[in-house]
């Protein structure tokens, strides 16, 4: 029988982390349910680590999600749209099943940036190139509208909110 995935033994190219520069434009938020373990940088109060299982905890206050990306990263999404206060970070794949069920029709507005993301590795290092996709910043709730439309209108941001 094959062992079990351990992303403790992750690469640490396996996990990309937001720069603050993002968050930090968007104001306070009570919690981070994708945390790494041994995080650089926070961008919440609260933080869930893997070990911790994000999904099967409760969620409370303004959340800041930038999930796994793949196969669960719309899983993430579905919680943070039924939790409806937060920010979510996804590549800006409008195509797909998940993009249209758990952003084009539960979402309240979508920023769409400019140019692509360089991410941190998890020991807190820029990484050496930009993103392999564009991304975009998905809210829930109107005070994250007023914050994605507002971090645009002040120049920390760049790129184009469309209030859905």
């Amino acid at each position: 029988m094959p062992e079990p995935f351990n992303t403790l033994m992750c690469d640490v190219k396996d996990e990309w982390l937001t720069p603050p520069s993002i968050t930090e434009s968007l104001g306070h938020f009570d919690l981070d349910p994708c945390q790494p373990i041994d995080p650089p940088f926070v961008h919440a109060d609260k933080g869930f680590n893997v070990l911790d299982n994000g999904l099967s905890q409760v969620w409370e206050g303004r959340v800041w999600c930038n999930p796994p990306y793949g196969r669960e990263t719309f899983k993430w999404m579905k919680m943070l749209a039924d939790h409806g206060d937060g920010i979510g970070m996804i590549f800006s794949r409008t195509e797909t099943k998940g993009f249209h069920a758990q952003v084009f029709e539960r979402a309240s507005a979508i920023l769409f940036l400019k140019g692509r993301i360089r991410f941190h590795h998890v020991n807190g290092e820029k990484a050496d190139k930009d993103a392999a996709a564009p991304s975009c910043l998905i809210a829930y709730g109107l005070r994250n509208v007023i914050a994605l439309e507002s971090a645009v209108e002040r120049g920390d941001l760049q790129g184009c909110v469309v209030r859905l």
